[in-house]
């Protein structure tokens, strides 16, 4: 598995270095200081996962994160962030990232973060998660349980599907459906559930255990 870290602390990336390569089929391939570095090598390495810092200075690690996700289909990117932060996660997931963790996780978490996403799976840290999932369930209550039972099998595994890092390409192949049938069960998802971006569609999907996160891996 070969891996990129982006991070202004030099102390910092040296330590995960040494995390990541104590596994040995884990290599770092890479490293920069900002995000348009670490885009300079993500187009030449082309990794499987890139850790990068959520806030550094000159390009937006969210900026980032969309030209990745647009662009580089088979790397998979991890937020690393100092805050518990409910708005940086659902940027997070909005911007296609794959993963969100604290940077004071122990070392087995943050190895199975890693391996997570490049499973294919995403993986959010489990104190970010709780906050969101507590803050999002408060606000819908009973109403929002009861407009997740009307989806219909098909938008269930959709959703799923979604909320698991699928591109609506990966879905259309996966499901053996068209491109523009995909795009209809979302569109009619968002409708149905009143909701308005993949952060809000992939939350929902948490909270209400159609798709399971990693416990803290």
């Amino acid at each position: 598995m070969k891996c990129i870290v982006v991070d202004d602390h030099t102390l910092f990336r040296d330590g995960l270095r040494r995390v990541l390569e104590s596994e040995p089929d884990i290599a770092v391939v890479g490293e920069a200081s900002d995000a348009s570095a670490g885009l300079g090598l993500i187009r030449e390495l082309r990794p499987d996962v890139v850790l990068m810092d959520i806030g550094m200075p000159g390009l937006s690690s969210f900026e980032a994160a969309r030209l990745v996700d647009r662009n580089f289909p088979g790397t998979r990117l991890v937020f690393l962030a100092m805050y518990e932060d409910e708005e940086y996660l659902l940027q997070c997931l909005d911007v296609g990232a794959a993963g969100y963790i604290l940077k004071d996780a122990a070392a087995p978490k943050l190895i199975g973060a890693v391996r997570e996403v490049y499973q294919g799976r995403k993986y959010l840290s489990p104190q970010v998660l709780d906050k969101l999932v507590g803050i999002r369930a408060g606000a819908h209550g009973t109403h929002g349980m009861a407009r997740s039972s009307t989806l219909t099998p098909r938008e269930r595994e959709v959703i799923k599907m979604i909320a698991e890092g699928n591109s609506v390409k990966e879905i259309a192949t996966l499901l053996g459906l068209s491109i523009k049938t995909v795009e209809a069960h979302k569109f009619n998802l968002m409708r149905k559930l009143k909701i308005h971006n993949k952060a809000q569609l992939v939350t929902f999907a948490i909270q209400k255990k159609i798709v399971k996160m990693p416990a803290g891996a």
